[in-house]
């Protein structure tokens, strides 16, 4: 625990952390809990990845800093670190809710609940009620949304979904392997700051403090090193570097005027290099004309921006603009408009697997780790520089594809929606201070052909499936595609991603056989599994507690939206950030309806997916008045939206249930190849 003068970090595992003997305050000038689906998940599949890679046999794994402040009676307010603090107290939580139904865990015993929020007593009920295990009962009661923390209340049923439904199925670790590992060898680091610090004063300092080294800049110092006997090397491993690593920007914009002209033609859309040499040949070319330009108006005061001075790694690592658009005004520059599906350096993991073709790990807490082993160990000095100059160039063409045919959130027009779109310039040549900067969709003219509109939704289909980063094996499987692809073709890119769609589901999700490498690089995406069988166990594997995935939903999703693509409501529908299965005919019905039997109750029939806030507010309501609130907003779900179709026929009971299985059953299977199809 803390030492007696309170000044010295100390590393507290979970157990210890959450057995009561401190209390922990977060403060009313702290924002709410914030974090969501991306967040919570990426922090299990963090501790996930170090279970399964064997560093509980050895070694402490640590998720994390916890900033305190103690006060005159003794508890500590918490300045930074509340939102991860929060995390762990819902995950051990679950945890010990799920002893009352398996057996003790290791871990669980004398767990307290150490959280406390000044002035914010919605959210201290809610955390009190999810700790003692009162929450599922109290959401059976229809009690009003104000007495609820409604992201607290998200927070836990994000947790409990994710370890229910993955753990022992999907990630292969049992829930009491997790429980001890969370508990025994996770450990957070508790730094106090002193008694007399001016608090006011250490927030200002912590807003404006630099950023420590990531390790994507450590990977790009290690492989500058690497260039270290070739200065134009470095230089143009810098460049790529930099372009690419703005993933909210597309790559042409990362370089200078001059450069784009030269490296992705006059309408800087093309590319037509093989390799990093090539590369290099295009800055020299944009170079030369830029000395030759400033030659010409003989203005002194223009200083050539690649010139023979020898630069210093760090500074080559530290000067983010350097061959940057931004040391030029022009009218082409634009301001940026894009949210990017994947921060650089998961997308570095990403590249770095189609590079080599080797079965990378997708979590970017063992980036270096992975470059080590798949790019440098293998190499001598001589063959390393190769490898770095190869991998760069790998890493420039992916980011030029990612830019066009992987989706991205687009917030111009002052509207938000999911797009498709390329890069463009129009102009009269190199350098043309009147060249402009637009978007258009990737497939030209083609875009108007419905597969344009397929791709876009089957591709947000996966990703908002897949929030946490680490499980984007989707983004994999496209860009390898593109990458390999002698020419790229709209219809043959939809085919290719629906297949792997197919095989995510039937060959993985669930038949629980093929694994995500086998399925991209191996096999190229193609589904296995047969029409017949699938057909004698698609019931059970469908069932509520058997449902290892929820893209299977969006994909289901996907295929009911071309179906009924006509209606004007299914029209409007876009994929959304949506995590929680609701039971249409709910569980917990409200007092005066009958329960439903339990086959039918957890029938993949009677089953949707929707927001968990929406989950929270409705989830005990009866259909009718599930479909009477519908009716006033957009759907969720299209399979939601065909049940309450479905509802204003008839009673939503049994005989609605079993039609409503036979359609979306129907639609997943006429997916599949038969036996004497394929034969």
């Amino acid at each position: 625990m803390m030492s007696d003068d309170n000044s010295d970090p100390c590393a507290l595992l979970i157990k210890d952390l959450l057995k009561g003997e401190n209390q922990y305050i977060i403060p009313i000038y702290q924002r709410n809990y914030a974090w969501g689906q991306r967040e919570i998940e990426q922090l299990i599949l963090d501790i996930i990845d170090s279970c399964r890679s064997g560093l509980y046999k050895c070694q402490n794994y640590y998720i994390g800093t916890l900033v305190v402040s103690r006060k005159k009676n003794g508890k500590y307010e918490v300045i930074d670190g509340q939102q991860r603090l929060t995390t762990l107290s819902l995950l051990a939580s679950y945890l010990k809710n799920k002893v009352r139904e398996c057996g003790a865990f290791r871990g669980t015993r004398n767990l307290q609940l150490v959280i406390d929020f000044e002035s914010r007593k919605q959210s201290r009920e809610t955390l009190e009620k999810i700790f003692n295990g009162e929450i599922v009962e109290y959401c059976a009661k229809d009690h009003g949304d104000q007495e609820l923390n409604s992201a607290i209340l998200n927070g836990y049923k994000i947790v409990e979904d994710y370890l229910s439904k993955n753990l022992d199925q999907e990630e292969g670790i049992k829930i009491e392997k997790f429980s001890a590992f969370l508990f025994e060898k996770i450990q957070i680091m508790q730094v106090e700051v002193p008694k007399d610090t001016d608090l006011n004063h250490y927030f200002e300092i912590m807003n404006n403090r630099g950023e420590q080294l990531e390790k994507h800049e450590i990977l790009k110092s290690t492989m500058m090193k690497a260039l270290k006997s070739d200065k134009n090397d470095q230089k143009c491993l810098h460049l790529i570097w930099e372009a690419c690593a703005n993933m909210e920007k597309y790559v042409q914009m990362g370089f200078s005027p001059a450069q784009r002209d030269a490296i992705f033609g006059d309408d800087w859309n093309s590319f037509d290099m093989k390799k990093f040499e090539d590369f290099q040949k295009k800055i020299e070319l944009a170079q030369k004309k830029i000395d030759l330009a400033v030659q010409t108006r003989d203005d002194s005061t223009k200083q050539s921006q690649w010139n023979d001075d020898e630069l210093k790694i760090d500074q080559i690592i530290n000067d983010s603009k350097f061959g940057e658009e931004g040391n030029h005004t022009h009218s082409s520059e634009i301001p940026e408009r894009f949210n990017s599906a994947i921060n650089f350096p998961h997308f570095l993991l990403h590249v770095l697997q189609i590079h080599t073709r080797s079965d990378v790990s997708l979590n970017d807490r063992r980036l270096i780790q992975e470059f080590d082993s798949q790019l440098f160990d293998t190499f001598k000095d001589v063959d390393r520089a190769k490898a770095v100059k190869d991998f760069a160039f790998s890493l420039l063409h992916c980011k030029f594809l990612f830019d066009q045919y992987i989706i991205k959130r687009d917030f111009g027009g002052g509207k938000e929606k999911w797009s498709l779109k390329c890069l463009e310039s129009s102009g009269n040549g190199t350098n043309d201070p009147a060249k402009k900067v637009s978007y258009r969709k990737t497939f030209g003219d083609r875009s108007s052909n419905k597969n344009y509109d397929r791709i876009l939704m089957l591709l947000s289909a996966f990703h908002v499936s897949a929030p946490a980063l680490s499980n984007k094996h989707w983004l994999s499987a496209a860009l390898n595609h593109l990458f390999t692809a002698e020419k790229i073709e709209m219809d043959i890119y939809l085919e290719y991603m629906e297949n792997v769609a197919k095989s995510f589901i039937f060959d993985r999700f669930l038949d629980k056989e093929l694994r995500y490498f086998t399925i991209i690089f191996k096999r190229n995406g193609k589904c296995k599994a047969m029409k017949e069988d699938v057909k004698m166990c698609i019931d059970e594997k469908l069932s509520y507690d058997n449902i290892g995935n929820i893209f299977v939903f969006n994909f289901l999703d996907y295929l009911l939206w071309r179906k009924y693509a006509m209606k004007d409501r299914v029209k409007k529908f876009e994929f959304t950030f949506r995590s929680s299965v609701e039971h249409f005919y709910p569980q917990h019905p409200w007092k005066g309806y009958a329960k439903l039997e339990d086959s039918k109750l957890h029938s993949f029939g009677n089953l949707c997916l929707i927001s968990h806030s929406k989950n929270s507010r409705l989830g005990n309501s009866p259909p009718g008045e599930k479909q009477k609130h519908y009716e006033k907003s957009s759907i969720d779900s299209v399979k939601q939206y065909l049940m309450m179709e479905e509802s204003k026929k008839r009673e939503w009971w049994i005989e609605s249930i079993d039609l409503h299985l036979k359609e979306v059953k129907d639609a997943l299977l006429d997916t599949l190849e038969s036996k004497e199809r394929r034969g």
